[in-house]
């Protein structure tokens, strides 16, 4: 329903010079424009009934507008998370159809925290990247590695990337969304630096993680002493060429 700016303040208990107050200090959305008219929204009511409430609790303006703008570029944030996970979702079969991994090995890798899945209430889906995971690690199994050792490789792994993720994302919430003051940042800003750091920290770590794996294996072999070992393995290192990290 739509809205003139004196109807909408008699319906929210204020006076037009409160509403426009509110404009100018950012707690309320400007309305649109038809013509000369200011149109508002059930929006804006709700959002006038919202903020005299919390004047009511014994808030003051500023920690009214802070509430108002965390929750919004929360909300931003969140739905370029869930855009970063695709479109597409996939039950637990269906993935494992797609990705010729049996659906019991699927169960027993997430109990194991190795794989997150998407979780819409009690629903659990995968996503395309889980294909290509579940893909990557099939192959592995197909180079004859046990089971067993690469299960506790991986549990061992997602621990550690868990910790290092933690303090990423506290990092990113103290010096991305807000600035040196504790004040929210715009929430289009936010994103659009979350989405150009994603990207480059998905490449850092992959580079960094092969590079490691490289260098330590030769080391590896260099002690050992294993000098046919060690020459081959700088031949396939050479012809395995850069590692590329395939980004949509």
């Amino acid at each position: 329903m739509d809205y003139g700016v004196e109807e909408l303040a008699r319906l929210a208990g204020v006076r037009v010079d409160t509403i426009r107050f509110y404009q100018a200090k950012g707690l309320l959305p400007r309305p649109r424009r038809e013509g000369r008219r200011a149109v508002y929204t059930a929006h804006h009511l709700a959002r006038l009934r919202r903020i005299r409430s919390l004047q009511d609790q014994g808030l003051p303006l500023d920690v009214i507008r802070r509430l108002h703008g965390e929750r919004r570029a929360a909300g931003a944030l969140a739905r370029a998370l869930r855009a970063e996970q695709g479109s597409r979702t996939l039950t637990r079969s269906q993935l494992a159809a797609e990705s010729g991994v049996p659906e019991a090995l699927i169960r027993a890798v997430e109990e194991a925290g190795i794989l997150e899945p998407v979780r819409v209430g009690s629903d659990v889906r995968y996503t395309d990247a889980d294909v290509e995971l579940a893909r990557a690690a099939l192959a592995l199994l197909g180079e004859d590695l046990p089971l067993p050792d690469l299960l506790a490789l991986a549990i061992h792994h997602a621990e550690s990337v868990r910790e290092v993720v933690d303090r990423a994302i506290e990092l990113f919430d103290r010096r991305v969304r807000h600035d040196r003051n504790g004040d929210e940042r715009d929430p289009a800003q936010v994103v659009e630096a979350f989405r150009r750091m994603l990207p480059a920290v998905t490449t850092l770590v992959a580079h960094h993680f092969q590079r490691t794996l490289v260098s330590r294996a030769l080391s590896r072999l260099e002690r050992l002493g294993d000098r046919d070992g060690l020459r081959h393995a700088i031949t396939a290192t050479r012809d395995a060429g850069r590692l590329e990290v395939a980004w949509r």
